[in-house]
């Protein structure tokens, strides 16, 4: 059976708190849920506010393969005519070839909210219907309300959805309002209206439950052929249906055709690029397209993951592409080791004394405070350290920090380290903007000598927790520093009751990691050829080079920093093939690219200064 998917995240989904789309952002999020099979694409409530009116006049720009615009919008009001009802002129105004219009199911909202009779809401229904069905449109009626409206009068409930139906409607979604419903409940009323209507059944279900996944598919058993939602479940209060696992279950669970196999392996992408452009962490734990979705942290789990993957996993992750993890920590097995030296490209023995001794130590420091899940370059660290043949890189003799008032009044720092690199010993001073960054820019000069290649490693981020708050400032600490050479990123970890001791931990292990070999690029590197646009003309053509290869496109942006940081991508995203897919994409890139966030460009620029002359003609 084919189920149709409607996405409402432009609309329900900015409902949530501490959500806002730009104009920019809901167009981009329109291209990709096309992209992603969704049938319709819910842009807003036109008669609402002045930025929804505005999407539809642009969604002209947005040449969909697959979705419909849909413009979402109420019932006419009682006692005036769809044609003089300014809501229902702002849906008509927005052109969309479907409207979703939602009427009341429930006779208390009619009574109480409304405050009109039960006998003119239906009219309503009816009329607002009709009149679009008289324009040539597709619509989809939301019965708002509905299971609270059954539940309180289900005569009067299956009147208003008969009302739609004789009116045209052309599909009638039952809508979960307040999210309370259980998926019995669901699954009863869907097979009663199906059985008093012919026209086709829809769902729409909140999630104060925590039901509205499991309610969107037990609608789906029992009739219901459209789903509505939104990615990640964003919404009002507790939020939507997640598509991002109604999607997965329908297709994969249940056989039912809504995507394919392409588009749905595109579906954890699409989760990280919308939870982007909302400002949001998506959540690690979400199933299907969290990081953590497929992550496997117990030795006993680990153990038998090895020997067969589906012993711990439902599914393959790579169907929904995702990809499961094996990660570190004091509830780690022999395995989890064996595991994540493969995954390094060691070899180490499961059964090994070897193995044995760096889940020991990996326990006895976690005891102490370090944690390994988010530190994977110190667990590599850790591994390589037990092999005879592993040189330390550099060692860390001696170091001062001091911390003062300088003569402006603004604090200053200043570090004096002692390294030791093979037989000889390095000294050197450094300031810095704060003590750990004294102590970076400190340890580094030292090390630059004999390593240039640490130049390329930029800090990306830098995290501090006190673990036992009651202890106040002598309280244990974690630092843990994530870095990246635009080659590689990695994170480290330190713990110390001393702020700066912790921090130097996590630093020696993120500098020691850079050297490792594989995580430098090699210096004669092929860099992935650039793709050449089709459509440009020779007077108005735009041109970046690197090196030899060149980009040319007459629609690329002449921003000298845009257009720089378009020829360097490919360089920090080596899954940067999305480029084939033409122009529409890399103006998608170029419009979230913040100058604001300068560091992973100034790490590129400098790499791609030493390797590869840079050429921007014109600039």
């Amino acid at each position: 059976m084919t189920v149709i998917l409607y996405d409402t995240t432009l609309r329900d989904g900015t409902q949530r708190e501490g959500i806002s789309f730009s104009m920019d952002d809901k167009l981009k999020i329109a291209r990709r849920l096309d992209r992603l099979g969704i049938a319709y694409v819910e842009g807003g409530w036109p008669g609402s506010n002045p930025k929804d009116m505005a999407f539809f006049e642009r969604a002209s720009e947005l040449r969909l393969k697959q979705a419909v615009v849909t413009a979402f919008g109420s019932t006419r009001r009682a006692g005036v005519a769809p044609e003089d009802d300014a809501n229902i002129q702002a849906l008509v105004t927005a052109g969309t070839p479907a409207v979703a219009m939602f009427g009341k199911s429930w006779d208390l909202h009619v009574l109480h909210v409304l405050n009109t009779t039960l006998e003119e809401n239906l009219r309503m229904i009816a009329d607002s219907v009709r009149y679009f069905k008289t324009l040539g449109r597709e619509v989809i009626y939301d019965a708002e309300h509905f299971f609270d409206g059954y539940r309180a009068n289900p005569a009067y409930a299956l009147q208003t959805l008969a009302a739609a139906a004789e009116a045209g409607a052309d599909v009638l979604v039952l809508c979960d309002t307040n999210g309370g419903s259980l998926p019995s409940t669901v699954a009863d009323v869907v097979t009663t209206v199906q059985r008093a209507t012919t026209t086709p059944l829809g769902i729409h279900a909140h999630n104060d439950g925590e039901m509205a996944v499991a309610n969107s598919l037990a609608a789906v058993e029992h009739g219901a052929v459209h789903v509505q939602g939104t990615i990640n479940g964003y919404g009002e209060r507790c939020g939507n249906a997640n598509l991002c696992s109604v999607i997965p279950a329908l297709k994969l669970k249940m056989s039912h055709d809504c995507v394919t196999d392409k588009q749905l392996r595109a579906l954890t992408e699409m989760a990280r690029y919308v939870s982007g452009l909302a400002n949001l962490n998506l959540y690690p734990h979400q199933p299907y397209v969290g990081n953590s979705a497929f992550a496997h942290k117990g030795g006993m789990h680990v153990n038998a993951l090895v020997k067969c993957e589906e012993s711990y996993q439902h599914m393959d992750p790579g169907l929904v592409g995702n990809h499961k993890r094996v990660v570190v920590s004091e509830l780690s097995g022999k395995s989890n080791i064996a595991y994540k030296a493969q995954e390094f490209g060691l070899e180490l023995d499961e059964s090994s004394e070897k193995a044995r001794q760096v889940l020991q130590h990996i326990k006895e420091l976690e005891n102490q405070g370090f944690q390994f899940e988010g530190a994977e370059g110190s667990v590599e660290l850790l591994i390589r350290r037990t092999h005879a043949d592993y040189a330390v890189p550099f060692e860390l003799l001696d170091f001062h920090v001091l911390v003062r008032n300088s003569h402006n009044g603004h604090m200053a720092a200043e570090a004096t380290v002692k390294v030791r690199v093979g037989d000889q010993v390095i000294h050197t001073a450094a300031d810095g903007n704060g003590p750990v960054n004294a102590l970076d820019v400190a340890v580094r000069k030292a090390l630059l000598p004999f390593y240039p290649g640490l130049a390329d490693v930029h800090l990306m981020d830098y995290k501090v927790r006190t673990l036992n708050g009651g202890a106040g400032t002598a309280a244990q600490t974690r630092a843990v520093i994530t870095s990246t050479n635009s080659h590689r990123t990695w994170s480290t970890v330190g713990c110390s009751p001393n702020i700066l001791e912790a921090s130097w931990q996590a630093l020696a292990d993120c500098l020691e990691y850079a050297l490792l070999p594989g995580v430098a690029p090699a210096e004669d590197e092929e860099l992935a050829l650039l793709p050449v646009m089709e459509g440009a003309t020779a007077a108005e053509t735009a041109k970046i080079c690197l090196g030899n290869r060149c980009i040319e496109d007459s629609a690329l942006p002449s921003h000298k920093l845009a257009r720089q940081f378009l020829a360097l991508l490919h360089l920090v995203d080596p899954l940067e093939e999305r480029l084939q897919e033409g122009r529409t994409l890399i103006n998608e890139r170029l419009d979230s690219f913040s100058p604001q966030e300068p560091e992973i460009l100034r790490a590129v620029r400098d790499r791609a200064r030493k390797k590869l002359p840079l050429s921007l003609p014109g600039h």
